[in-house]
Parts: structure tokens; C-alpha cells; sequence
């Protein structure tokens, strides 16, 4: 397979890093969703440490993603019957994942921040809150928070849905051009 993207379909590096989101946003969601159904203590403690590992690396991700889209540009959208409009609905869907992906850590970070608690980095060291803990604040923030995430969940949900619309009723080349070892099938 080809790192970089071709005409026909997306390289390996563009394929890696939207499959390593995809699956760091599934394991952020999860443990942020369900933190409750951990049991407290050392396993709520290495939960929480993952969630916020996960998504110190989700924007990271997306920083390199748009960097490589403009060193090595996507293919273009598939041809399909639904026209124009499913070509702006789709363009408009990705930039508001785009946003979403940056929303929901920033909104993370500012919900530690505001209980007052540091940010671990990757266990290396960890960010000093630059506030005083304010719990009105702090739920305020991680309500937000939640909302984007959810809203994040959803429109990935949708996003892969088209996806699969795209290969089942369309039958075209969409879902398979962000596949591994899809070459050959999408010639």
C-alpha cells in the first residue's frame, strides 16, 4: 500500500491516522461515559488517566491530519446521484468533526482545570490548574463537555453510516477508498 494518497484512494498515513482517531475517540467516549461503572480506586484512577491521555492525543492527531492534507491532498469526493448537495452535507460534516475533535479535549481540559486538579501528560509531568476550583464552574464546563462528546459520537455515527449508504446502496468506491489493502478494489 502507498503512504501517501493517490487519485483513486487515501494513503496509508491518512488511513492510519483517521483509523487511530476513530478508535481513541471510541476509548475517550467509553471511559467518559461509563467512568461510573469502574470501581473507585486504582481502576477509576488509570480510567480517568486513559480518558485524558486519549484525548490529549485526539487534537494531535487532527493537527497532523490537516497538515497532511495540504502536503499530500485527499482524493476527490466520489461522483454519486445524490449530487451537490451531498457533496457540501459531507464537506460540512467533516469540518464539524474537525471542530468537535478539538472541542471536546479543550472543554476537558478546562473541566479539570476548574475541579482544581492538574492535567497528567502522558504520566511525564503534569499542567498546574491556573484556577482555584469552582465547582459551579466545573460542572458547567464538563456539561459542555459531554454535549460535544455525544454530539462527536453522533456525528461519527452518521459519517459512518453514509459511509456504509455509500458502499451498499450507491455502490460506489467511498467506504473502500479509506480501507486498508483496498488498492486493488478500487480500480
Amino acid at each position: 500500500m502507498q503512504i501517501r494518497n493517490s487519485d483513486q484512494a487515501y494513503g496509508a498515513a491518512a488511513q492510519a491516522l483517521h483509523w487511530a482517531t476513530v478508535l481513541l475517540v471510541i476509548l475517550a467516549w467509553t471511559l467518559g461515559t461509563f467512568d461510573d461503572a469502574l470501581p473507585k480506586g486504582a481502576a477509576h484512577a488509570a480510567g480517568l488517566f486513559v480518558h485524558i491521555s486519549a484525548g490529549l492525543v485526539i487534537p494531535a492527531l487532527l493537527i497532523l491530519r490537516l497538515l497532511l492534507r495540504v502536503v499530500d491532498p485527499p482524493p476527490a469526493l466520489e461522483p454519486t446521484r445524490l449530487g451537490k448537495w451531498a457533496e457540501v452535507t459531507a464537506r460540512l460534516a467533516h469540518y464539524s468533526m474537525y471542530a468537535l475533535l478539538i472541542a471536546v479535549p479543550v472543554t476537558g481540559i478546562l473541566a479539570q482545570f476548574a475541579r482544581g486538579n492538574p492535567l497528567p501528560v502522558f504520566g511525564l509531568f503534569e499542567i498546574a490548574s491556573p484556577w482555584l476550583r469552582d465547582k459551579n464552574f466545573a460542572h458547567n464546563v464538563t456539561e459542555v463537555h459531554e454535549v460535544f462528546a455525544d454530539a462527536l459520537l453522533i456525528l461519527a455515527g452518521l459519517h459512518a453510516s453514509a459511509a456504509l449508504a455509500h458502499h451498499w446502496v450507491l455502490r460506489d468506491r467511498t467506504l473502500l477508498r479509506m480501507l486498508p489493502q483496498s488498492r486493488a478494489a478500487v480500480r
